[in-house]
């Protein structure tokens, strides 16, 4: 982390400090707060350059929020709704990025590898955006269980089709006889890379009963289980939920001790804190530092755009195969899954890992700096209000609940 060198670390704490206490003030979603802070200090005089890199993002931010992410997930709930995530994750990922790419190529005019770079990326919900924006909402249990979920799941999804076609860039073969091994190992790779890291971790915090030493290695869990995958070739974002959810549900319940449980995963929020701190407001501050003004704006509202039309696309019409099932949605259900598909720290780090031998790469990290603050600003602004609209808050909830009883 060698640009947060440039400010002392505990100014910016102090920032997403002042931020979380203003925002909840405000009632905002505390990411956008964090991501106005950034670019506000990106304009401040003499301001630092703190770069937002892949291996930032990848290395150090975004294996504690997936891991503290799958942790906290109730995992009887997420395995009932597993058919429709996955559906979701698998077939509306491709959708979304067939849709970005053909209108990227054949609107925009850029060229087929570059536009199915940019679809993959930009394809999948950010978990890092999602699930801190919906925690702060209080979102339905169903709402949130599924849109995040669903988030967990589609970005490994994404990351493993823009390594393939990075892999097409790089001149590899684009036969089915390359591809869907590559696809099937990256998948399967971070599962078994995943379970095999937390397994073993278990098995030593199990001969301990100390919360510190629980603590720490829950961590090595975190970070072994992304790292490890990633160095293998596999998913370090399915490792990583793996992982977390072997240690939130089979690890709390019967191999955490019973005074480390509750200290284990107050850790694991306040991990989660920092690094979503850290991510925003680096964001913000890297959206400042975009010369974004060389991008036209109507290929910026060609992109967003697309990546509307393309959520829209894979949420409704699968939804829609559900619609006779136990896993049916309701229709503002599934507004919110569509308006709620934010978009965040991982789009960044796949656009800024674009091999340089596409000829499109600078305007592909442009673009997707142009979407991501879109949907942070815009969504993630409008979905406190869409939430409170559609009466998916857990107040409402609990006064459906407390209806009948009363009148019985």
């Amino acid at each position: 982390m060698t640009g947060l060198s440039l400010i002392p670390i505990g100014v910016l704490l102090l920032v997403a400090c002042l931020i979380a206490m203003l925002s909840r003030r405000l009632g905002l979603p505390y990411i956008v707060g964090l991501l106005v802070a950034g670019f506000l200090i990106a304009l401040l005089p003499n301001s630092p350059d703190l770069p937002l890199s892949r291996e930032l993002i990848f290395n150090i931010l975004l294996p504690p929020l997936v891991f503290e992410a799958a942790m906290q997930l109730d995992w009887r709930r997420f395995r009932h709704e597993l058919p429709l995530t996955l559906t979701l994750a698998f077939l509306g990922v491709g959708i979304a990025a067939a849709v970005a790419a053909a209108g990227m190529h054949w609107i925009v005019g850029w060229s087929w590898i570059g536009a199915a770079l940019f679809g993959a990326l930009i394809a999948a919900t950010d978990p890092v955006s999602v699930i801190a924006s919906f925690r702060e909402m209080g979102c339905q249990p169903r709402v949130s269980m599924v849109v995040e979920a669903e988030s967990l799941l589609n970005d490994g999804v994404a990351a493993v089709l823009f390594a393939v076609f990075s892999a097409i860039a790089a001149g590899a073969s684009p036969s089915a006889a390359s591809v869907i091994p590559a696809f099937v190992w990256t998948l399967a790779g971070g599962v078994i890379i995943g379970f095999g890291v937390s397994s073993a971790i278990l098995l030593i915090v199990g001969r301990t009963d100390d919360p510190l030493v629980e603590i720490t290695l829950t961590t090595l869990a975190a970070y072994g289980s992304f790292l490890l995958a990633e160095h293998f070739g596999a998913s370090g974002i399915i490792s990583a939920l793996t992982a977390g959810l072997l240690v939130g549900g089979i690890g709390s319940a019967e191999v955490i001790s019973v005074r480390g449980r509750d200290r284990v995963r107050w850790a694991w929020e306040y991990f989660a804190f920092l690094a979503n701190s850290f991510v925003f407001i680096l964001i913000g501050v890297n959206v400042a530092h975009q010369p974004l003004h060389r991008l036209g704006s109507v290929a910026a509202a060609i992109a967003i755009l697309l990546v509307l039309a393309g959520r829209g696309l894979s949420v409704y019409p699968l939804s829609a195969l559900f619609r006779w099932s136990r896993w049916r949605l309701k229709s503002s259900f599934q507004h919110t899954l569509f308006w709620g598909g934010l978009r965040g720290a991982l789009a960044l780090a796949l656009a800024l890992a674009v091999p340089p031998t596409v000829v499109e790469r600078n305007a592909i990290i442009l673009t997707a700096f142009v979407v991501v603050a879109f949907s942070i600003l815009v969504q993630g602004l409008t979905m406190p209000w869409l939430i409170k609209r559609l009466n998916l808050g857990r107040a409402a909830e609990t006064e459906a609940v407390a209806a009948p009883a009363a009148a019985d």
